[in-house]
């Protein structure tokens, strides 16, 4: 239910939204995935479709509106395999680092699809030559705001029935080579994107129990800790 008061609906600047459109906003949020690759189809995707993603990505808010991200569009076969090949290296060292009991697990799953979708994006934070408003006590915050950018893309592709995998078990600066960045350039996200097969009806870790779902009362606190 909204509760903003009926006469503020008029008075209120911008686009006012009605309760259809927060209950489609809230299933887009409660069945985002995080696909992986034994689930993308082949079918390239229109680049109208990557516009949509884009267009989604640059709205999103930064601090300063200092918009620092800049996305690489990855379709090249070669390049892929390149950035896999930093994936299998990483995962490799991952193993150990979990217990005996997990390692078996760990093994088992498929954690990225790097080869599989036809589009992979590389999300980078280009930090700014000048102060940034907003970000002079928490230089972090320009960070913060690419990650932003890349929860908008989700949403979006989500709502288009498209699937991404972020794949995180990377060497960013393996990554960077690979794809010429600028030194100065952090890499923030590597997305996987495509078409797929369907979407879990819950997080696949969750279903697994890798980990459980943490409550509300367990996370959220009033007034202080």
């Amino acid at each position: 239910m909204l509760y903003l008061p009926a006469n503020a609906r008029y008075s209120m600047e911008g686009k006012y939204f009605d309760e259809a459109a927060v209950s489609i906003l809230q299933d887009i949020i409660l069945h985002r995935r995080d696909v992986r690759g034994n689930r993308f189809l082949s079918v390239p995707l229109e680049e109208a479709v990557i516009d949509q993603l884009l267009t989604a990505a640059l709205h999103a808010p930064s601090v300063g509106f200092s918009q620092p991200w800049e996305f690489v569009l990855i379709r090249d076969e070669v390049v892929k395999q390149q950035v896999r090949n930093s994936f299998q290296e990483e995962n490799s060292r991952a193993i150990p680092q979990f217990s005996e009991e997990k390692q078996p697990e760990y093994i088992r799953l498929k954690l990225e699809g790097i080869m599989e979708a036809p589009l992979n994006i590389a999300v980078f934070y280009k930090p700014s030559d000048k102060p940034v408003l907003g970000q002079t006590a928490m230089s972090e915050a320009g960070l913060y705001s690419v990650v932003c950018a890349v929860q908008n893309m989700w949403l979006m592709a989500r709502a288009l029935n498209i699937g991404i995998g972020w794949v995180s078990i990377l060497d960013p600066e393996k990554v960077k080579q690979v794809l010429r960045a600028p030194s100065s350039n952090k890499l923030v996200a590597y997305l996987c994107v495509g078409y797929t097969d369907g979407f879990f009806t819950q997080p696949e870790l969750e279903i697994l129990q890798w980990e459980k779902r943490k409550m509300k009362e367990a996370v959220v606190f009033k007034e202080g800790y």
